[in-house]
């Protein structure tokens, strides 16, 4: 199988911890792609130009982060990633939902900020930093929620690798003011899955 990345895409890197946690590195290939440029040869693999991408041994090919790491879980007919049971499940979504909600803000933050500075809204700049406080401080009480301190899960790996793009962005300041989130990000982020796909610092 191939899998099409960005190094700093922490879409991507949602997908590449799941399969280092799955022990699936040696069945998929990784392969660097070139986006949001003119004419890239990665547009006549994936037309959409998204990442992560991943092409099975079958052909088909599949994008979005959840997707993929939901086919991959179930690919040895061991899913650890599953839902809970009942109405638990809900609560995991939720998370999940939470957790990918401060991942885009921050995500589109970074896309504003790689542009020209000629180019850059100092409108849309100045929305993400006040959704990013906002979210920050949810995620200080949400934190403390079973399912985000159990076995990993999704909602636990979206939201490390929305939080790990702090190394992206020096205006980026979600650790002040909230030491839950920070001492859960770091016990996390010590996994050898979260070490060995670290994001770029540019």
């Amino acid at each position: 199988m191939k899998l099409y990345i960005t190094p700093g895409s922490p879409y991507a890197r949602i997908v590449r911890v799941a399969i280092l946690e799955k022990g699936l590195e040696h069945r998929i290939e990784i392969i660097p792609a070139q986006t949001r440029v003119a004419d890239s040869p990665y547009y006549r693999i994936n037309p959409s130009g998204r990442v992560p991408y991943l092409i099975r041994d079958d052909g088909v090919a599949m994008e979005e982060s959840a997707v993929i790491c939901a086919w991959l879980d179930h690919l040895d007919g061991k899913p650890v990633f599953g839902l809970p049971a009942g109405d638990e499940a809900w609560e995991a979504r939720r998370l999940e939902s939470l957790a990918r909600s401060i991942t885009d803000g921050f995500a589109v933050w970074i896309r504003e900020l790689v542009r020209p500075p000629a180019e850059r809204s100092p409108t849309l700049l100045q929305h993400e930093a006040q959704r990013s406080r906002r979210m920050a401080a949810l995620w200080e009480t949400e934190i403390e929620h079973p399912w985000m301190n159990g076995a990993l899960n999704m909602a636990q790996i979206t939201l490390a690798c929305g939080l790990a793009l702090e190394a992206r962005n020096p205006d980026l300041h979600w650790r002040p003011d909230h030491p839950k989130l920070s001492a859960w990000f770091d016990a996390i982020n010590a996994r050898p899955s979260f070490k060995a796909t670290a994001p770029p610092s540019q």
